[in-house]
């Protein structure tokens, strides 16, 4: 007998836009498509999936047709009923739709896949139905940008979450914000985020994300000295500078010109190469040792996977983990009280390779030993 009843959506449009150096999807799926992008719902849903493969047969997937969740519950051994017909070209309309529908049967989670803009449009549907009951949703991440506090850190952490509700662990509910951001300001390089409302989440700290802290550092002789550490110790090897503030003030300390919210190349101090996608990237490190200058996300602690989707598996790989730089204040590491760093990649196994602890720069000839230790993967152990 059945006795979870999980209700999947997949926005197969999430993310096309991250690893093109489009800043998000909303609206240009087309062109992320015309410039190679590769749809990774589908494959994101399937690896929150995997978690709980072998409780298929306590549950039963509600879902729509083919790419919105069918074709991935099937490929798992799941029993599947479709509730929405999905069209060949899908939308954001198709997404409202499917949760409308999904709302009118009785189900003991709602798991989607997305970012938040998908977030958005599960919101604004539980909005207009006027559901005012605990209902819970979770997001399993897809999409470029994540400011919504209803993800699970990690397509496996989302399953983790789901996990622990089909082994009847004390799982309790809180009420998360639905964020979002414009793209077209975003892809100039500002962030104007806005809250829209809330949904209510499973309350598992270690696998569900914070909102994104917004804003840039205060404190500009703290970032001077990090800013001094990092060119200091620069040689001849191309540097990725990777998005974020903090990576702007390298940046800016050179006198070079910075994506702010993408990913530029520079060696021997100059600019080579601005706003690069994840194929340029390939490209340009294949015959040249790289490194990788990145930041944190304020608040969630994300280095990869929130963002930089143009820093791809294949990218990290060649680079190795011995040539991730990590900056990083204090006051940003102390934000985090205790939680460690977290990569989501896109490779569940690379991700495993890259936890352990790393030399973060804090300041001029400063640093902090820091772990890196995605929640999920640990509790899989």
């Amino acid at each position: 007998m059945v006795r979870f009843r999980l209700g999947l959506v997949i926005n197969p449009l999430a993310g096309l836009g991250g690893s093109v150096g489009l800043k998000g999807s909303d609206g240009v799926a087309e062109h992320a498509l015309a410039l190679g992008a590769k749809p990774k719902a589908a494959e994101r849903m399937m690896q929150a999936l995997k978690v709980i493969q072998d409780y298929a047969a306590d549950i039963e997937i509600i879902t729509a047709s083919g790419v919105m969740g069918e074709d991935v519950a099937k490929a798992l051994g799941f029993q599947t009923k479709v509730v929405y017909h999905t069209p060949v070209q899908t939308a954001a309309q198709d997404t409202k739709a499917v949760v409308q529908t999904l709302l009118q049967t009785p189900l003991d989670l709602l798991l989607f896949a997305g970012g938040d803009g998908t977030a958005r449009d599960v919101y604004s549907v539980f909005s207009e139905a006027c559901i005012d009951d605990k209902r819970p949703v979770l997001g399993v991440p897809a999409g470029v940008k994540i400011h919504s506090g209803v993800y699970g850190i990690t397509p496996n952490a989302a399953g983790m979450v789901v996990k622990m509700l089909l082994d009847g662990e004390l799982v309790s509910l809180m009420s998360a914000d639905v964020m979002d951001i414009d793209e077209a300001a975003f892809r100039q390089g500002t962030v104007r985020a806005k809250r829209f409302g809330e949904l209510w989440v499973p309350a598992e700290p270690r696998f569900v994300q914070a909102v994104k802290m917004g804003g840039k550092e205060v404190d500009e002789l703290v970032l001077a000295d990090i800013a001094a550490q990092v060119i200091d110790q620069m040689e001849d090897e191309l540097y990725i500078m990777g998005s974020g503030s903090t990576v702007a003030f390298v940046m800016a300390e050179l006198g070079l010109d910075n994506t702010l919210l993408g990913v530029d190349v520079i060696q021997h101090k100059r600019l080579i190469a601005k706003d690069l996608t994840a194929a340029q990237l390939l490209e340009l490190s294949e015959q040249t040792p790289t490194k990788l200058v990145i930041t944190l996300i304020g608040g969630q602690g994300h280095l990869l996977g929130r963002g930089n989707q143009q820093l791809s598996p294949a990218l990290i790989r060649r680079i190795g983990k011995d040539n991730i730089i990590i900056l990083a204040t204090k006051t940003k590491l102390k934000a985090l009280e205790g939680r460690p760093l977290i990569v989501d990649s896109g490779d569940p196994q690379l991700d495993r390779e890259l936890c352990g602890y790393y030399k973060v720069i804090t300041g001029y000839r400063d640093y902090v030993m820091y772990q890196v230790a995605n929640p999920d993967l640990q509790a899989d152990l």
